[in-house]
């Protein structure tokens, strides 16, 4: 049984080795993570965006580093430190070496609501504050009137924020967009399993001849998606086909997908055909919570979907410290990566997935061309009403979504379909 969810076992090796590493939206290490994540997929190029640049709306903001943080009590002895868990530190904390009392303190502790146990994981990125995380009861418990709070933190005005970019070229420049985020601290489900399955899944498709060119992405979430479309999105929207964001797709749950804006999209129907063989679950884009905001924003409007297991916010361990190891095992890893490497095989199926459009008004002469019978009997083969259905749904609509309506296998409908091309009957484009 050694040998068992191999793939899933190498996938959490990886897991593991990202673990202990401090992300954010900017900063060393996302860096470090982007550099293992090389050991995987050589070929991904690091990109850097200047700290301070205006990005639509936004600006990105002063590269964050942190070294150390602890607070110590009266004994000298430290109660909460950052180098045991990177969640006890709210992110993007200003630095501080100061002697305070408790009801200062209390003011900078954060909690969980929900899970008195838990450590929550709590961000102040575009405003400066400082703070610690820690669990309810700890808070509690909390004895004292003196404590040290120490932060050895920095900020780079002229720093930068760091992404990943793969491209893969296929047989046409047509693109297929799938990204994930890179930004979360110490945390398995969300968001380790995003950045981890993407590394695999794209250095099973670099090992194989495309017919679709394929962008993915290692991204900060919102600032960095916003700042890679602010600088290709030109290009991208000449190009784009379907896209798809990975997030929380590590865990036991049901495969689920939040759908696109209206949900009417190649991207939609790819998501829900890989769905239909698997215990799922299928969300609104109105429960929108990860990038797909940004690629359905108008203006933007590339109709990308979510895939996901349990949906970020649904599982109870959710931006806590128990969003752990525990979450995720070989064989949840392994089906996972099945999900995933499955949908590429079915974007792949649609470089063949043509847009009917007939070129005659009113039914063409099928005779004349010997595409039908020139004797009439009362019975109508299904490759005669095939052909027929074929003409009166050419206006658009796809080899797939005709197959659909039909009843019938693609492969059969395509092939129909090009024996009417041939006679210039109809247009496959």
């Amino acid at each position: 049984m050694k040998n068992k969810y191999l793939t899933g076992q190498k996938i959490l090796k990886i897991i593991k080795k990202l673990f202990p590493i401090n992300r954010s939206i900017t900063g060393d290490g996302n860096r470090k993570s982007l550099k293992i994540i090389k050991e995987i997929v050589p070929k991904i190029k690091i990109i850097e965006y200047k700290s301070g640049s205006k990005v639509f709306d936004w600006k990105i903001p002063p590269e964050w580093n942190i070294k150390d943080a602890y607070v110590t009590d009266d004994n000298d002895k430290k109660i909460i430190d950052f180098k045991d868990n990177n969640l006890h530190l709210l992110g993007y904390s200003t630095p501080i070496n100061k002697i305070i009392n408790k009801n200062e303190l209390l003011k900078h502790l954060h909690t969980d609501s929900v899970d008195k146990n838990a450590i929550p994981y709590v961000t102040s990125y575009y405003k400066k504050n400082w703070g610690f995380c820690v669990t309810e009861n700890f808070k509690k418990k909390l004895k004292g009137n003196s404590f040290k709070v120490f932060i050895d933190s920095s900020f780079k005005k002229n720093g930068s924020l760091t992404l990943g970019e793969l491209i893969l070229k296929g047989k046409s420049k047509k693109e297929i967009i799938i990204s994930c985020n890179i930004c979360h601290p110490s945390m398995v489900n969300n968001e380790l399993s995003g950045p981890t399955l993407l590394s695999f899944l794209s250095k099973y498709i670099s090992q194989r001849k495309t017919f679709y060119t394929y962008r993915i992405l290692f991204v900060p979430e919102t600032i960095g998606m916003i700042s890679y479309l602010n600088k290709n999105l030109i290009k991208i929207k000449k190009n784009f086909v379907a896209g798809f964001h990975l997030t929380c797709i590590g865990d036991n749950g049901k495969f689920s997908m939040i759908e696109s804006k209206y949900a009417n999209s190649l991207s939609d129907k790819i998501a829900k055909d890989i769905l239909k063989s698997r215990r799922n679950k299928i969300h609104k884009f109105t429960v929108c919570g990860s990038d797909e905001r940004q690629y359905n924003y108008p203006g933007i409007d590339l109709p990308v979907v979510t895939l996901t297991r349990t949906k970020f916010g649904d599982f109870k361990e959710y931006h806590t410290s128990k969003d752990n190891l525990k979450m995720v095992s070989p064989k949840s890893l392994e089906e996972s990566f099945l999900f995933v490497k499955d949908l590429f095989q079915r974007i792949e199926k649609t470089s063949k997935d043509y847009r009917v459009y007939s070129t005659t008004k009113c039914e063409p002469f099928l005779s004349k061309r010997g595409l039908y019978r020139s004797i009439s009997k009362k019975n109508v083969s299904s490759y005669e009403r095939h052909m027929f259905n074929i003409l009166y749904y050419g206006d658009g609509l796809r080899i797939s979504q005709i197959s659909e309506i039909l009843g019938e296998d693609t492969k059969i409908i395509l092939k129909i379909a090009k024996k009417l091309e041939k006679f210039k009957i109809i247009k496959l484009i």
